[in-house]
């Protein structure tokens, strides 16, 4: 099996930033939509600064403005754009073509997932795919039926594009989730004691990771 890129993501805080810096994560995510985890783009740039993350960093967004973005992006070194929203087609490339990194689109889980996965995969390097609570962006706390991964993985992998699973992963059902093969796991609430990182959940998500790719080998 592939090592599974794991992001964690919400961080809100530069205690938060500490603890996913020295976790095994390969992209920490800060939010900069209207959300319980929203930040700001001056405060995340403070953070950085005194703390020496070498994570790839990634900027989730909400039906963005292009100034909303710029905005971020003038501050802060940022990896990986993510757009979770209803994004056009239109304004992903524009900003991918301005943008020297990576572009993701979250998607929510249903029955034609596929179909708008197909609308956006000529744009997007990667998607990350999440439960489709009403009312709701992302961050739920909340999984999706899991035996649609595997129909994800196999569209993301016949256009070379990565796949990130989200929505509701901790460390009791994460073992269930890598025994599918994900390329990746997106991770927020599952880390997290009273909405603040957790090292404790974090060491546990860890250790079952770790243990997988043992038991693979």
């Amino acid at each position: 099996m592939d090592k599974t890129v794991l992001k964690f993501c919400g961080v809100q805080s530069i205690s938060d930033l500490k603890i996913v810096s020295q976790s095994i994560a390969d992209y920490i995510g800060f939010i900069f939509a209207e959300s319980k985890r929203k930040v700001d783009p001056v405060s995340v740039a403070e953070w950085l600064k005194k703390v020496n993350t070498t994570k790839k960093i990634v900027a989730v967004f909400v039906n963005p403005t292009d100034e909303e973005i710029s905005n971020v992006l003038k501050n802060i070194r940022v990896d990986v754009i993510q757009f979770h929203g209803n994004e056009s087609t239109e304004q992903i490339s524009r900003i991918g073509h301005s943008f020297n990194g990576l572009i993701w689109k979250a998607l929510h889980h249903h029955d034609k997932t596929i179909d708008e996965m197909e609308k956006y995969q000529k744009v997007v390097d990667g998607f990350v795919i999440d439960s489709r609570i009403k009312g709701q962006w992302g961050g739920t706390g909340v999984s999706f039926d899991w035996n649609a991964v595997p129909k994800y993985i196999e569209y993301t992998k016949r256009y070379k594009k990565l796949c990130l699973i989200a929505g509701g992963v901790n460390e009791k059902n994460i073992s269930e989730l890598l025994s599918l093969q994900p390329q990746g796991i997106d991770l927020s609430s599952g880390i997290e004691v009273d909405q603040k990182k957790s090292n404790e959940k974090i060491l546990k998500i860890e250790e079952r990771v770790l243990e997988y790719v043992n038991i693979s080998r």
